[in-house]
C-alpha cells in the first residue's frame, strides 16, 4: 500500500514530524515500511505557462515556435517538437536555469537558428510515470487543466512535493489498505487524533427506490448491497489534485466517475463500481450465483465463462459484473453515460477469491474483498463517493439509498486480563497505561471485576478476536524496546545451543572461512535427479509429495548432491564456472516403498567442487581442481572434529561416480566401523550430459560425527629434544594403499613414532607388473630425552618388517 503524507495529512497531522523517522517508528511498531520516495527527482525552476502563439518553424517541418506567457516580465520563445502542443494550453515550462531529474540543466540555445528561452514538459521529463497518466497524456508535453493559474510552481500543481511511504502489509492487516486505516495506524504511534472526511450528500426530490430495486438471492455470501442513483453526470476528466493522488498510489486516471470510485476505495479500503443506469434491464439488479452455462464480456473485453456457484451481479435479462472482481462491459460507464447507480457491497473474501483465481484476475478491489473489508463503512464510503461525484460530474443524487441486506455487525468484545498482559510481557503496564495504548487505538475499555478490562474492538479490525491479539497491540505500541529482557528459564530450557547445532555452526563458519560458499536449496527434489547417485539411498527409498507444487518438486530429497549439482549448472549457464560449494541440510529416505510411518530425516553436509583452484596470472599458470582438494575439504572437517585418526577412506566405484576416482569414507573407532559418506569425481558421462568441466562432490553423514565428536583440547609442552628423519620407498603390489601402509607402521612403531607421512609414489616397468613404490617419511623423538642410535634402528627395523609381513613389501635401496 503506497500512503501519501500529503494525502494522510487530510486525516492527522503531521506538523513538526520527519517522515523517515515516522517510517522508522511505524516499522518498529509492527508495520514495515519497504521506502519512503520522494516525487520530486530533481525539479526545479519548472511553472505553469500559457500557450499564446504556435507557428511553424522556418527551417524544420517537425518543429513548431510558440509564445508562452510563463508569469516572467517578458513572454517567452521557446521551440518545440511536440505534436500535441497548442495556443491556448497550460503547460508545464521549464525556465532558464531550470533542473530537470537525470541532471538535465535548461539553458538558452538556438533550434535550427532561432532562438528557444525554456522548454515545454512532458511528464517523463518531469519524473512522473507516464504509464500512470490518463491515455490522452501518454504522448508529448503535459496538458494542464485551463484553470491552473499561470506562473505557480509545477511542483504545487502535481504535488510533486509529496513523500510517499510504502507499506509492506502481512495478510492480517488489511485495515491499513486504506488512507484512513494508514492515519488510525499513524494516530496511535504518534497519539495524535484521525479526522474523518465529511460525507455530505445533497440530495434532489427524486427517490432513488422509484429508480432501481436490490435483491440478494445468495445472503452467505453477500451480507450487504448498497447502490445510490445519480442523475446528470458529465463524463470528463477528475480535478488535478485527485488525479494526483490516485497516481501516487499507483492508480492511472480514467475519468471523473471512475477516478471517484478508486479514490474512495483507497481512502476507507471498500471497492465500488458504477453502472450506467440506463443500460441495467427492467431497473433491477440482484446478487446471485451463477447459472450453468452463463458467460460475461469483463471491462477488459474479455468473453467469460462463469463457472456455476460464482457470485454474480445481474439485471432482470443478464450478468452485469463479476462480484468484488470486475464489471461488465454491457454496463460500462462511457463517455456518453448520463445515469450511474452506485455500488458498495459487502461479499465473501472467499467467494471472491475463488472467483479471481479461477479467471486470473486480481484487482485492487479483489484484493480488499479476499481479505474481508469494514462492513460498517458500506454507507459511509457510498455517500463519500456519491458527495465527490456529484461535485465533479456536475450531477444531482436522488433521495436515499437502496439495500438489501446490511443488519450490521457489532463491534466484538474482548475481556482483557492485565495479570496476563504483564505475565505475557514481563512487564508491569497498569490499567491506566494500558487503556491509554487502547484509547490510541480508539479501541473502547471498560473495567471488570479482577483487573480485567472490557475492549470493543472496532470492526475495521477484523484481526483482533482474543485476548492474545489485545496483548499485541499494546505490546507493539508500549514498544517492543522497552520490554524487559529475561534469560529464558525452565526445567528443559538450556539456555543455549545444542550439540549439534554449535558443530553445525562450526563446520559452517570453518568451510567458508576455507573459501567454500553456503548454499541453501529446496527440500523438494525431481524424481529423475533423484536416481542419478543411488548409492547414497543405501537401498532406501524417496518419500512422494501428496500435493507437489511441480513435477521438478515431486519428492523429498534423498541426497543433496543432486540438487548441488544442479546448482553448478545454473551457475555454470551464467558463466560462473569455478565453484566451491557446500551445504547442511536434511535428506528424507523411507525404508519402504509406500509411506507408512514418518520418514527419517538424516542431517548431511554436502561438498561440491570444480574449475580452476586459482586463475591464470602474470606469474603463474591456472591450476584445476582435483580429487586432493575435496578429500582436503572433508579432512578439514574431519579435524575440526577432532576424528582424524579415526576416519579411513576406501578405494569404490558407487554408481555416478567416476570408477577409478572415488571412495567411501569411514568412520572407524574402537565401537565400531561405519560407512558415513563418499567423495569422488562425478562419472564422465554424467559431466558431459550436464556439460559439466571436471566436477568433484561428497556426502557425510552428520549425526554419527556430532556423536564420535572428541574436540577436547590438549597441551601438551613443546619438544626440547631432538627428532631423527628416516625414509624409506617399498615396493608393494598395485592394491595396498598409502593409508594401509601408514596404520601398520604405527602399529608397529609404538609411542616414538612422531610422525609418518607419504612423500613419493613411482610406477614403472622396472619394478615388475602390478608393483609400484611408496616413499615414507619416519620422524622418531622421545618427549624426555634424546634418542640413542640403537633405539631408533630398533623401532625402525619393527616398523620395516611390519610392512615385509603384512604386505609383502620390498625395501628399496
Amino acid at each position: 500500500m503506497k500512503v501519501s503524507t500529503s494525502w494522510l495529512s487530510d486525516y492527522i497531522s503531521l506538523e513538526n514530524v520527519d517522515i523517515n523517522e515516522l517510517a522508522e517508528q511505524i516499522t518498529r511498531s509492527g508495520i514495515e515500511i519497504d521506502s519512503v520516495e520522494s516525487l520530486n527527482k530533481g525539479v526545479t525552476k519548472v511553472v505553469v505557462g500559457y500557450v499564446k502563439t504556435k507557428e511553424k518553424h522556418p527551417d524544420a517541418d517537425k518543429l513548431n515556435v510558440v509564445t508562452v506567457d510563463a508569469g516572467q516580465e517578458e513572454e517567452l520563445q521557446i521551440v518545440c517538437g511536440a505534436k500535441n502542443i497548442d495556443a491556448g494550453q497550460k503547460v508545464p515550462i521549464a525556465l532558464v536555469g531550470a533542473k530537470l531529474p537525470g541532471g538535465l540543466e535548461i539553458k538558452k540555445a538556438k533550434l535550427r537558428g532561432v532562438a528557444s528561452q525554456g522548454m515545454v514538459c512532458s511528464a517523463k521529463e518531469l519524473g512522473l510515470n507516464d504509464k500512470l497518466l490518463p491515455k490522452d497524456q501518454q504522448e508529448g508535453i503535459l496538458v494542464l487543466p485551463p484553470e491552473t493559474t499561470i506562473g505557480t510552481p509545477i511542483e504545487q500543481i502535481l504535488n510533486l512535493n509529496d513523500q510517499i511511504m510504502d507499506f509492506d502489509l502481512t495478510p492480517n492487516r488489511s485495515d491499513c489498505l486504506s488512507m484512513l486505516g494508514a492515519a488510525y495506524e499513524v494516530g496511535a504511534i504518534l497519539a495524535r487524533d484521525v479526522k474523518l472526511p465529511e460525507a455530505k450528500v445533497a440530495e434532489n426530490a427524486s427517490l432513488a427506490s422509484d429508480s432501481i430495486s436490490v435483491k440478494i438471492s445468495n445472503p452467505e455470501l453477500c451480507s450487504h448491497f448498497a447502490v445510490r442513483v445519480i442523475s446528470g453526470v458529465k463524463i470528463g476528466p477528475s480535478p488535478q489534485w485527485m488525479q494526483n493522488r490516485l497516481m501516487a498510489a499507483g492508480v492511472r486516471p480514467i475519468n471523473n466517475v471512475v477516478d471517484v470510485t478508486n479514490y474512495v476505495m483507497l481512502e476507507y479500503g471498500q471497492p465500488l463500481h458504477a453502472y450506467d443506469a440506463d443500460r441495467i434491464a427492467g431497473s433491477q439488479i440482484e446478487v446471485r450465483a451463477a447459472l450453468e452455462g452463463e458467460t460475461i464480456e469483463t471491462l477488459d473485453g474479455q468473453e467469460r465463462k462463469v463457472p456455476a456457484g460464482a457470485l454474480l451481479i445481474a439485471d432482470a435479462e443478464k450478468p452485469i459484473g463479476l462480484a468484488g472482481v470486475m464489471g461488465g462491459a454491457n454496463s460500462e460507464v462511457t463517455e456518453n453515460t448520463v445515469n450511474i447507480v452506485l455500488e458498495s457491497a459487502k461479499f465473501d473474501g472467499g467467494a471472491v477469491r475463488k472467483a479471481s483465481r479461477h479467471f486470473g484476475l486480481r484487482s485492487e478491489a479483489s484484493q480488499r474483498f479476499e481479505k474481508e473489508v469494514d462492513p460498517a463503512r458500506v454507507i459511509p464510503a457510498l455517500n463519500r463517493a456519491a458527495a465527490l461525484i456529484a461535485e465533479y460530474a456536475g450531477c444531482t443524487v436522488q433521495q436515499g439509498i437502496v439495500e438489501s441486506g446490511g443488519d450490521g455487525t457489532e463491534p466484538l468484545v474482548i475481556p482483557l486480563s492485565l495479570t496476563k498482559l504483564n505475565q505475557f510481557l514481563g512487564t508491569e503496564i497498569s490499567s491506566l497505561e494500558a487503556k491509554t495504548i487502547l484509547a490510541r487505538l480508539h479501541f473502547e475499555c471498560g473495567d471488570l471485576p479482577d483487573n480485567v478490562l472490557e475492549v470493543k474492538v472496532p470492526t475495521r479490525r477484523g484481526d483482533i478476536t482474543r485476548d492474545v491479539d489485545l496483548i499485541e497491540e499494546v505490546a507493539r505500541l508500549y514498544g517492543y524496546d522497552k520490554i524487559p529482557t529475561t534469560a529464558i528459564e525452565g526445567p528443559t530450557t538450556q539456555g543455549g545451543y545444542s550439540k549439534p547445532q554449535l558443530l553445525r555452526r562450526g563446520i559452517r563458519t570453518m568451510l567458508t572461512n576455507g573459501g567454500l560458499q553456503e548454499v541453501i536449496s529446496y527440500s523438494f527434489a525431481n524424481r529423475e535427479a533423484e536416481t542419478l547417485f543411488p548409492a547414497l539411498r543405501e537401498g532406501r527409498h524417496s518419500v512422494k509429495l501428496a500435493m507437489p507444487m511441480s513435477e521438478d518438486r515431486s519428492v523429498l530429497r534423498t541426497s543433496l548432491i543432486p540438487q548441488l549439482v544442479d546448482v553448478a549448472v545454473f551457475n555454470r549457464n551464467r558463466k560462473q564456472e569455478n565453484l566451491a560449494l557446500f551445504e547442511i541440510g536434511s535428506v528424507f529416505q523411507n525404508e519402504e516403498p509406500e509411506l507408512t510411518v514418518q520418514p527419517k530425516e538424516i542431517p548431511m553436509l554436502g561438498i561440491l567442487i570444480t574449475g580452476l583452484r586459482q586463475e591464470k596470472q602474470w606469474n603463474s599458470a591456472s591450476d584445476k581442481v582435483d580429487f586432493y582438494d575435496l578429500k582436503g575439504a572433508v579432512e578439514s572437517v574431519v579435524g575440526f572434529l577432532g576424528l582424524t585418526g579415526q576416519i579411513t577412506y576406501e578405494a569404490d566405484r558407487p554408481e555416478g561416480f567416476h570408477p577409478g576416482r572415488s571412495a567411501s569414507i569411514f568412520l572407524d573407532n574402537s565401537h565400531s566401523k561405519q560407512r558415513i559418506g563418499v567423495l569422488g569425481q562425478m562419472h564422465p558421462d554424467l559431466q558431459r550430459s550436464k556439460e559439466l568441466d571436471d566436477t568433484y562432490v561428497a556426502e557425510l553423514k552428520l549425526e554419527p560425527l556430532f556423536t564420535a565428536d572428541t574436540r577436547a583440547i590438549e597441551y601438551r609442552d613443546l619438544p626440547r629434544f631432538p627428532s631423527v628423519q628416516r625414509d624409506i620407498a617399498v615396493v608393494v603390489a598395485n592394491e595396498v594403499t598409502a593409508a594401509s601402509l601408514i596404520k601398520a607402521i604405527e602399529d608397529s612403531a609404538g609411542e616414538l613414532l612422531e610422525k609418518v607421512q607419504v612423500f613419493d609414489v613411482f610406477t614403472g616397468s622396472k619394478l615388475g607388473e602390478g608393483k609400484k613404490s611408496i616413499a615414507l617419511s619416519l620422524v622418531y623423538r622421545h618427549m624426555e630425552r634424546t634418542l640413542t642410535d640403537e633405539e631408533i634402528t630398533e623401532v625402525h627395523g619393527r616398523a620395516v618388517a611390519a610392512l615385509e609381513q603384512t604386505f609383502g613389501a620390498e625395501l628399496r635401496k
